[in-house]
C-alpha cells in the first residue's frame, strides 16, 4: 500500500504546476491532500479528478481557506468529515476514509503563524485533537493520520534549530505535544521509523535562499497506531518536483488495502 500526503497551498495553483499528472503517475492507493482552498463543489470539476480514483473533500465555511481532500483507488466503507470541534470542522481540517481494519485520514492543523490569537487557536486544536487521539487508540482498528501538523518535532527536523526556538512550529509546547503523541500515546512517526537522517524537510519559506540552502522544516507526517509499525517499508520526501511550499510525503507499507 502506498499513501501520499501533500499540502498543496491551494489545489488550483498546484494543479497549474502539474500536481494532478504527477499524482496520477505515482501508483498510490490513497492520496491525502491538505489546504485545498477550494469547495467540495469546485473539486467536482473534471480538472481535479484522477483516473481510477474516488475523490472526497471536506471544505471550510470560509471560502478559499483550509480544506482537505482524499483520493482512493478503492471505495471506502465509510467517509467521515470533521472531528466534532469548531477549529477542525469550521475550517475543513479533517476527512477520514474507513477501510477493512484501517482508517486513513487527511489532516490540516492551524499553522499558528501570524500572532498570538492564531497560535492560541493552534494550541486549542492540539488539545482537542489529543483527546480525540486518546479515544481512537483504544479502538480495535488501525489508523493512519496524514497531514500538515506544522510542528518540527526534533532538532534534526529543522535547519538551524537554535535560531528557531522562538518561532511557531518549533516552540517548546508544540514539541512537547509531539512528545506526548509519539511518546506517551504510542503513535508512530512513519518517516522516523525507517530513518534518523537529518536534512529531511517538507516545508521551506518562500525565498530563493531558503530553497538554495535547504532551510527547511519537517511539518508533514504520517502518524500511525502502533499495530502498523512493522508494516512501514519505506518513506521519502522528494524535494522535486514541488507544487507548493511543501514536499509530498510518500510512504509504502507492507499492507494490502481492502474493504
Amino acid at each position: 500500500m502506498r499513501i501520499i500526503s501533500v499540502n498543496v497551498n491551494g489545489i488550483q495553483a498546484a494543479a497549474e504546476r502539474g500536481l494532478l499528472s504527477w499524482l496520477q503517475a505515482q501508483n498510490a492507493d490513497v492520496i491525502c491532500v491538505q489546504d485545498t482552498r477550494a469547495s467540495a463543489f469546485e473539486l467536482d470539476d473534471p480538472a481535479f479528478q484522477l483516473d481510477g480514483y474516488f475523490l472526497y473533500a471536506c471544505d471550510a465555511e470560509v471560502p478559499a481557506q483550509g480544506g482537505v481532500a482524499l483520493y482512493s483507488r478503492l471505495q471506502p466503507k465509510a467517509v467521515i468529515s470533521g472531528l466534532g470541534f469548531e477549529m477542525a470542522d469550521r475550517y475543513g481540517r479533517y476527512l477520514q476514509a474507513d477501510f477493512d481494519k484501517v482508517s486513513i485520514a487527511t489532516l490540516l492543523l492551524p499553522s499558528g503563524q501570524g500572532g498570538d490569537e492564531n497560535l492560541n487557536h493552534k494550541f486549542k486544536f492540539m488539545d482537542d485533537f489529543t483527546h480525540y487521539l486518546d479515544k481512537q487508540r483504544r479502538k480495535r482498528r488501525e489508523y493512519i493520520y496524514c497531514g500538515s501538523l506544522y510542528v518540527a518535532h526534533q532538532k534534526l527536523d529543522v535547519k538551524n534549530w537554535r535560531d528557531c526556538q522562538q518561532l511557531p512550529g518549533f516552540l517548546a509546547p508544540e514539541r512537547a505535544w509531539m512528545d506526548e503523541v509519539v511518546g506517551n500515546m504510542g503513535y508512530v512517526d512513519a518517516l522516523r521509523e525507517v530513518t534518523r537522517e537529518g536534512d529531511l524537510y517538507s516545508w521551506w519559506p518562500d525565498s530563493e535562499q531558503a530553497e538554495m540552502l535547504n532551510l527547511g522544516w519537517r511539518f508533514d507526517y504520517q502518524l500511525l497506531t502502533p499495530g502498523l509499525r512493522r508494516f512501514v517499508r519505506s518513506a521519502r520526501l522528494p524535494r522535486q518536483p514541488r507544487f507548493s511550499q511543501h514536499a509530498p510525503l510518500i510512504v509504502d507499507y507492507d499492507w494490502m488495502l481492502s474493504v
